[in-house]
Formats: C-alpha cells, structure tokens, sequence
C-alpha cells in the first residue's frame, strides 16, 4: 500500500546564543535524520521522553516550523517544496490537533466562528450553510449545537479539546497529527477522548500520526510505533512486538517503568538510569550509552547503524 504520509531524512536544528559578555551560540539539533511512513487510514506513533523532538517532529511535517533538510511527502507531493497556495491546498487534509486545548483557540473568537472560518477561507461554505456544518462537527464530537455561541473559557479541558477536534475537521482531512492531545487530561476524560478519536479513525478512515509519552496510549490507540531518543528513531515496528520484545534497552528501559492497570501483575517499577542529554551536547557514539549497562567501548565511539528496526549495536534478542 502506497504510505499517505512519506517522511525521510527529516531535520530541524536551532541555534542558541547564552553568555554575556561573550556570547557563544550552539546548534541543538532536535530532530536528526527521521524516517517514517504512514500508511492510509493507519494510526502511527511517536513516544519518547520530553525532550526527544517528537512534537517538533509533529510540526515539521506539516511545516508550521520549516525543517531544515529531508523530505516530507504527503499523498506523493512534496511539502517541503510547496508553494504557499499549494500548501494552503495541502492543509485541507493535514491537520492538527495541539496538547494544550486552551492556548491553541482565541480566547476572542466565540467556537461557531472558530469553526466557521476555515470554511469561508478554503471557498468551501459561508453563511448558513457553514454553520450547518459547524452544528454537526460539534454534534459528532459530542458537544451540543448551543455551543456555537460560547468561548473557550466557557469550557473544561475536555471540551476544548473536543472543539480542537472538530476544528481539525472541518476541512474533512486525510492525516491529523495528534500532538500529545489527552496529556493535559484528566485519566477519566483522557479515556472519553481516545474512543472520540478512534471512532472518528474508523468512520471516516483518518490517517493518524500520534505524539506521546504515554505507552499505554499508544498501545491502545495506535498499529505501528516509533520510539525516539534525542532526536533520532532508535526503534520502529509493531506495537505489539515494540513493547513485547523491546530491542533497545531505551524501549525496554520505557515499557519496564510503564504501569501496569493489573493488580496481579503489580510490583516495583525498576529505577530509571540518568536523565536525556541536552540535545545541544548529545554524547559521543550512541547517544543512550551513559544510561545503558550492556555499553561497550564500541558504543561510546560510534552511533549504531538503524538495521532491522533499531539502532543498537547490541539488540536484545528476546
């Protein structure tokens, strides 16, 4: 099956000045050399700890920050190289959902003309007949059509982040980028959301590339995952065998300190080693080396090559 979204060699690096009265800048490299594919109708995934790049992967993709080299091609055409009324046209199927539900509407702007806009600015629909449709996107979120005339601050977390849904769908698209879209929930409502959105997968055959921290989210919501660390996928496959049978010891150091929602299967969590690098002085070689107890001299010299999906010069055979 040709993927819908193709992405390869994906970068994004930004240059940081401290010091005063000599100043002296870095490069942080937050997203180096990414490759991924997104199958039509698939919900793929990225989980990593804060500050893996994930989220700035998420935005890459769909250029709301320009990368900085790779390919992104979405449905066969090219992103990157997307003039801007052609990338206008590309937005109507590639769309967002953001973590923070809040920040991410006008506080200014009541929901009904929140999601009236985008169909006046694309030439779909104006006047009566968009905010028909807006009714019914708020309806198949599971808001009530009174909600039209309310602002943000007139809603829970949970309900904004319906609305950011609905916005998300106006423009009826092919892929949404979920970025980390249940993490400012609460557990309760974070469950209400995900079957939101995985009913929403099957009834309309949405494309989803979904950022998170939370395995258990992902291997709930998605059918393929992609675990990243500093910048770079260190392994890729199956969500059942990613997290059955790790091969990176950061996959399975992630999965080990994951909950487990069974009180029979309870028991001590093992004891996370270190904490990320700073992206802006990553370590020599395998960038995972000073928290892995299977490094070698080999390791601390040279970063493995990304073979059979992990990059690990001593895979975990389980």
């Amino acid at each position: 099956m040709t993927p819908i979204l193709d992405v390869s060699g994906l970068q994004k690096h930004f240059s940081v000045t401290k010091g005063f009265p000599r100043s002296v800048t870095t490069i942080v490299k937050a997203v180096d050399g990414v490759d991924f594919t997104v199958a039509p109708g698939e919900a793929f995934g990225l989980v990593g700890e804060s500050g893996c790049g994930k989220s700035t992967v998420a935005r890459a993709v769909l250029r709301l920050i320009e990368p900085d080299a790779g390919t992104v091609l979405f449905d066969g055409t090219d992103v990157r190289a997307a003039s801007s009324s052609a990338l206008i046209r590309l937005r109507e199927r590639m769309q967002i959902v953001f973590q923070d539900p809040y920040s991410s509407l006008n506080p200014r702007r009541t929901i009904g003309r929140t999601l009236v806009e985008p169909l006046g600015v694309h030439g779909i629909a104006r006047g009566r007949e968009a905010e028909a449709i807006a009714r019914g996107l708020l309806e198949e979120v599971g808001l009530p059509p009174t909600s039209m005339t309310r602002y943000p601050h007139e809603f829970s977390g949970g309900q904004r982040q319906r609305i950011g849904i609905a916005r998300a769908l106006t423009l009826k698209p092919a892929l949404i980028v979920a970025d980390e879209p249940v993490s400012a929930l609460d557990v309760s409502v974070q469950a209400q959301v995900l079957l939101l959105l995985k009913d929403l997968q099957k009834r309309r055959g949405l494309a989803f590339v979904f950022v998170s921290h939370d395995l258990s989210v992902i291997r709930w919501f998605c059918t393929r995952v992609a675990v990243m660390y500093l910048g770079r996928i260190v392994e890729q496959g199956p969500v059942a065998q990613v997290f059955s049978a790790p091969r990176h010891p950061y996959t399975r150091m992630l999965r080990d300190a994951s909950p487990i929602p069974n009180p029979s299967r309870r028991g001590v969590l093992p004891r996370v080693i270190g904490e990320i690098p700073s992206a802006a002085a990553p370590p020599p070689g395998c960038h995972f080396h000073p928290r892995c107890a299977r490094a070698t001299e080999l390791c601390r010299s040279v970063y493995p090559t990304f073979r059979d999906g992990v990059a690990c010069h001593h895979p975990h055979m389980d």
